[in-house]
């Protein structure tokens, strides 16, 4: 079934599927805290968008932190606009499955979610995620500012060393600036607040990542 093949090459714009011109509905709400999932955010809140494997696991990973107001889950880094969840796992697109984090710098560090990224699944495994296969399911950091970059670049050095130390291979995680983020279909989002049973891919490689300044509320 066409859909349902398993890629590990990204197409070229030329290969990418046509996509669409209107957005793919999705919820108004957070399902765990009710506030807006596409915004307006308030004031003073940044935004962080990372790839780590399966994005119902990945995004409970973020929506506990605490300074975290709020996140959606979606696709990036691809050609397709507007791509639904079958076109994206047709691996015909180009996207990564992703999270969205909106958080306050003053209550949480950038460096801090770069942290609970990189520990909360495998980024040496290239184009899967345990058995998740599929380029939607690759290591990535995609960064609003050279800040974001900065701090990203130097997360992924330290913790590849770490990693080395275990006998781990060499780190896969892509670092590239943040295009376009697509939300992802309703039922996506906050899946495993409203599945508590449901799948989930993901799991780190038992590693502490030694990265950053931890936010003022946790230190």
């Amino acid at each position: 079934m066409f859909f349902m093949r398993k890629k590990t090459t990204i197409p070229t714009p030329a290969e990418a599927l046509p996509g669409r011109d209107a957005p793919i509905p999705t919820a108004e709400r957070h399902y765990v805290s009710g506030r807006p999932l596409q915004g307006p955010y308030p004031d003073g809140m940044r935004q962080a968008v990372f790839g780590l494997g399966c994005f119902w696991g990945a995004e409970r990973a973020f929506w506990t932190l605490p300074g975290v107001w709020v996140t959606a889950v979606g696709y990036a880094a691809g050609h397709t606009p507007n791509p639904t969840y079958e076109e994206v796992c047709s691996g015909m697109t180009g996207h990564n499955e992703v999270v969205l984090v909106v958080y306050d710098p003053n209550e949480i560090s950038y460096e801090r979610l770069l942290k609970t990224f990189f520990e909360s699944h495998d980024p040496t495994q290239g184009m899967r995620q345990g058995n998740d296969v599929g380029t939607q399911y690759r290591s990535g950091v995609y960064v609003f500012d050279e800040a974001q970059r900065t701090a990203a670049e130097a997360a992924r050095a330290v913790y590849h060393a770490a990693l080395q130390e275990k006998g781990f291979p060499t780190v896969t995680t892509e670092i590239r600036e943040a295009g376009p983020f697509y939300f992802a279909e309703d039922y996506h989002q906050q899946y495993l607040a409203k599945n508590p049973g449901g799948y989930c891919g993901l799991g780190g490689t038992g590693v502490s990542c030694p990265v950053g300044v931890i936010a003022r509320s946790e230190a």
